[in-house]
C-alpha cells in the first residue's frame, strides 16, 4: 500500500488559520478542519461562532474532538518530511534563494538569532549538543539575518511592543519600552494570523458582495433592455399610427378634392352644352334676321319683327365661376382633424412617458424640522395642511419662519426620482423641488434662480409654472393628483397630471450642483376654503 506522503501534499494537511500542518486537528459541523488551538482562539476573539473558511454560523459552540484519522496522517507526514530533510538537507525549493553557511560554502539549514550566524548541518552540531547553545533561538535560514536582531542591543527580536507597534528585544523592555505592553512574537503572530483569517473572510465577503452587485447590474441592464424594447415598440407604434393618420387624412382630402373637381367639371360640361344649344338657337335667329333684312314684304316684316327683335334667354357669363375657397376650407378641416388625431397620439406618448418615469418612484416623507410653525404634519409625515394658529416649535436654522412651506426629509444628489401629490379639494398650492441652500428665513421667491423648480395653483383655476418668467398653464381639467419627476444628470424637472395622463410642464437644461429636496406648500388656510391637505400618495405602478 502506498504511504500517505505519496498521495497527500502539505496543502492537504494544512490548517487554513495558522497555515501549518495540523496539530490536534478538529472538524467543524460543516466539514472543515483546523488546529484545535487555532479554532479556539478564532472563536474566543469573536462574538459569533462560525467557520473561518465557509463562514457558516453555529447557534452554539460545537463540542470539538480531535480527528484521529487526520491527526495520524499529519503526524506521519511530519515524520516523512523530517526524514527527507535529514537525508537531503541541501534540497530547497527552487523559488527560494539558497542561504550559505557563514563558516563554509555549504547550504545553511538553520540561522541562530543569538549568534547572528547561519549554519550548515555540520557547523550546527554544537547547537544540538552544548547545553547553553541549545537555548539559542533558531529559525529557518534567512539571508538578511540582521533584520531579525535588535540594532541597538544586538539581541534577537523576540518580543512585540503593542504600544509602539514594533519588534523589540528583551533588553528593550527594560529601557525604552519599559512598562509597555509586550508579548512574544509568536503570540502576536498567532493573533495576526487570526486577524488574517478574519480579513480573508472579509475580503471573500467583499468579493461575494461585488459578484452579487455584478449580477444586480446585469439584471438591471436586462430589465432596462426589456423596458427599452417595450418603449421602442410603443414609440414605433405611435409613429406608425401618426403616419397612418396622415396618410388617411391625405387620402380623404384628395378624395374630397377630386370629387369636387369632378363635380366642377360636370357643371362645366352641362354649362357648355347649354351654351352650345343657345349658340345654335342664336345662329338660327341670326339667319332669320338676315333673311328678313332682305324681304320686300313689309307686312310680314312687321308681323314677325316683335318675336325676332327680343333675343332668347341665355346664361349670364358672371354665373360661370368655380369656388376655390371650398378647396381651402376642405384643407383646413382636414388639417384640423389631423391635429385632433395627433393630439390623441400625443396622449399615448405621455402615457408611455409617465409609465416609464413612475418606475423611479421613491418614498418621500416630510421633514418636521423644516416646517413653518403654521403647518400641521400628519404622524406618518405624508400630509401637510395649514392650521389657524402658530405652533410653538424649537428654533431651527432649517425651518421656514415666514413662508408656509416644508421640505421632504430625503435629499437626492444623483439619478432619477419620482413622487406623487394629491391636490384635490384645494384652491391654492405650490410644490416641486428645491436645492439645499435655499433661503428659509423671511420672504422667498419661487424661481430656478433662487433654487426652486415648482408649479402652482392660485384663485382655484389659475395654474402657473414658476420659471424665470412665470408661464401660465392651460389645462384641460383641474388635476387631482400631480406627479413630479426629476432627472438630476439631465437637469430635468417634469410635472404630470396623473389621472388625465397628461404632461403639465417641464423645466429643462437646468444645472444641479447640490442636493435636491421635495418642496411643498399647502398655502394659506383662507378661512377654511383651502383647508384640504397636500398628501404624498403611494405610486401605483400598475396604472
Amino acid at each position: 500500500m502506498a504511504s500517505s506522503s505519496s498521495v497527500l501534499s502539505e496543502d492537504q494537511l494544512q490548517c487554513s488559520i495558522c497555515l501549518d500542518v495540523f496539530t490536534d486537528p478538529v472538524t467543524t459541523p460543516c466539514g472543515h478542519n483546523f488546529c484545535r488551538v487555532c479554532l479556539k482562539e478564532c472563536w474566543d476573539s469573536s462574538s459569533r461562532c462560525k467557520c473561518p473558511l465557509c463562514m457558516e454560523e453555529f447557534f452554539r459552540r460545537p463540542e470539538l474532538r480531535v480527528n484521529t484519522f487526520i491527526s495520524g496522517l499529519a503526524t506521519q507526514f511530519k515524520k516523512s518530511v523530517q526524514v527527507k530533510s535529514s537525508r537531503a538537507p541541501e534540497k530547497r525549493p527552487s523559488k527560494v534563494k539558497k542561504v550559505l553557511c557563514d563558516y563554509c560554502s555549504e547550504g545553511a539549514v538553520k540561522s541562530c538569532l543569538d549568534c547572528g550566524v547561519s549554519y550548515c548541518e555540520t557547523h550546527l552540531m554544537p547547537h544540538k549538543t552544548a547545553v547553553k547553545l541549545k537555548k539559542h533561538k533558531m529559525m529557518d535560514p534567512v539571508e538578511n539575518l540582521e533584520d531579525y536582531s535588535c540594532q541597538k542591543h544586538e539581541r534577537p527580536l523576540e518580543l512585540f511592543c503593542r504600544d509602539d507597534q514594533m519588534y523589540v528585544c528583551q533588553f528593550c523592555t527594560e529601557t525604552d519600552h519599559k512598562a509597555h505592553s509586550t508579548v512574544p512574537i509568536e503570540e502576536e503572530g498567532r493573533e495576526k494570523k487570526t486577524q488574517l483569517v478574519k480579513t480573508k473572510a472579509e475580503v471573500q465577503q467583499m468579493i461575494q458582495d461585488r459578484l452579487k452587485k455584478i449580477e444586480e447590474v446585469k439584471h438591471s441592464v436586462k430589465l432596462n433592455k426589456k423596458s427599452s424594447e417595450k418603449e421602442i415598440a410603443d414609440s414605433v407604434e405611435v409613429f406608425r399610427s401618426v403616419l397612418r393618420c396622415i396618410e388617411r387624412s391625405q387620402a380623404e382630402l384628395l378624395e374630397v378634392m377630386e370629387e369636387k373637381q369632378k363635380a366642377a367639371e360636370r357643371q362645366a360640361e352641362e354649362l357648355i352644352k347649354e351654351l352650345e344649344q343657345e349658340i345654335a338657337e342664336l345662329k338660327r335667329r341670326d339667319t332669320e334676321l338676315e333673311q328678313l333684312s332682305h324681304t320686300e314684304d313689309h307686312l310680314h316684316l312687321l308681323q314677325v319683327f316683335p318675336s325676332l327683335c327680343n333675343p332668347p334667354p341665355t346664361k349670364n357669363g358672371t354665373d360661370v365661376r368655380f369656388n376655390t375657397h371650398l378647396r381651402v376650407d376642405t384643407l383646413r378641416r382636414a388639417l384640423t382633424q389631423l391635429q385632433e388625431e395627433l393630439s390623441k397620439e400625443m396622449e399615448k406618448v405621455v402615457e408611455i412617458e409617465l409609465k416609464a418615469v413612475r418606475q423611479n418612484a421613491v418614498d418621500v416623507t416630510l421633514d418636521p424640522d423644516t416646517a413653518n410653525p403654521y403647518l400641521i404634519l400628519s404622524d406618518d409625515g405624508k400630509q401637510v395642511t395649514h392650521g389657524k394658529k402658530r405652533q410653538k416649535l424649537p428654533k431651527n436654522a432649517n425651518r421656514f419662519n415666514r413662508c408656509d412651506c416644508v421640505l421632504g426629509r430625503e435629499g437626492f444628489s444623483s439619478g432619477r426620482f419620482y413622487y406623487e401629490v394629491q391636490v384635490s379639494g384645494k384652491t391654492e398650492w405650490d410644490f416641486g423641488v428645491a436645492r439645499r441652500s435655499i433661503k428659509r428665513k423671511g420672504d422667498i421667491t419661487l424661481s430656478p434662480e433662487d433654487g426652486y423648480w415648482t408649479v402652482s395653483l392660485t384663485d382655484e383655476t389659475e395654474y402657473e409654472a414658476l420659471d424665470s418668467q412665470r408661464v401660465p398653464l392651460s389645462l384641460k381639467q383641474a388635476p387631482q393628483k400631480v406627479g413630479v419627476f426629476v432627472d438630476y444628470e439631465e437637469g430635468l424637472v417634469s410635472f404630470y397630471d396623473v389621472e388625465a395622463r397628461s404632461h403639465i410642464y417641464s423645466f429643462t437644461r437646468q444645472s444641479f450642483t447640490e442636493k435636491l429636496y421635495p418642496y411643498f406648500s399647502p398655502c394659506d388656510n383662507d378661512r377654511g376654503r383651502n383647508s384640504a391637505p397636500l398628501i404624498i400618495t403611494p405610486v401605483d405602478h400598475h396604472k
